[in-house]
C-alpha cells in the first residue's frame, strides 16, 4: 500500500502530464493543423490535416477527453486533501459570515463557469458564413 505522500505526489505528476498534454493538443489543433482559410493561406486551396494520422476533429475530441479526466483528477485532489483545505481556508477567511459568503460565491461562479455553455446561445455572424470555405452561399 502507498503511503498518502506517495499517492499526493502520483496523482500531481499525472495531472502535471495531462495539463502539457492538453497544452500540446490545444496548440496543435490551434497553431499546426491548419483549416479553412489558414490552409488556403499557406497551401493555396484548401487542404485537410492530420498529425500521427489523426485529424483535426479527432484530436479536439482527445483535448475534451483529457480536460474531463483533469477535471475527475482536480476533484480526486481535492478530496484527498479537503481536511487540509478546510483548516487553510478557516485560517484565511476568520470572520464566519464573510467565509460564507466568500463560499457561495465561489460555489456560485464554478457552476456558471461549468455550465455557461449550456444557458447561452450562439451567435452567428453572416460575414463568416461564406469566409469558411466548401459552402454554396
Amino acid at each position: 500500500m502507498k503511503t498518502k505522500t506517495q499517492q499526493n505526489f502520483i496523482i500531481d505528476a499525472i495531472m502535471f502530464l495531462i495539463m502539457m498534454a492538453l497544452a500540446g493538443t490545444g496548440f496543435l489543433t490551434r497553431y499546426v493543423l491548419l483549416s479553412g482559410q489558414a490552409g488556403k493561406a499557406v497551401f493555396g486551396q484548401k487542404v485537410e490535416m492530420s498529425m500521427l494520422g489523426i485529424g483535426k476533429e479527432t484530436w479536439h475530441d482527445i483535448h475534451l477527453y483529457l480536460g474531463f479526466l483533469l477535471l475527475f483528477l482536480l476533484v480526486l485532489h481535492i478530496v484527498l486533501h479537503w481536511k487540509q483545505i478546510t483548516i487553510l481556508y478557516g485560517r484565511f477567511i476568520q470572520a464566519d459570515k464573510l467565509r460564507h459568503a466568500v463560499l457561495a460565491l465561489f460555489i456560485l461562479l464554478s457552476i456558471l463557469l461549468v455550465i455557461f455553455p449550456f444557458i447561452l446561445s450562439p451567435t452567428i455572424v453572416p460575414g463568416e458564413i461564406l469566409n469558411q470555405g466548401g459552402g454554396h452561399g
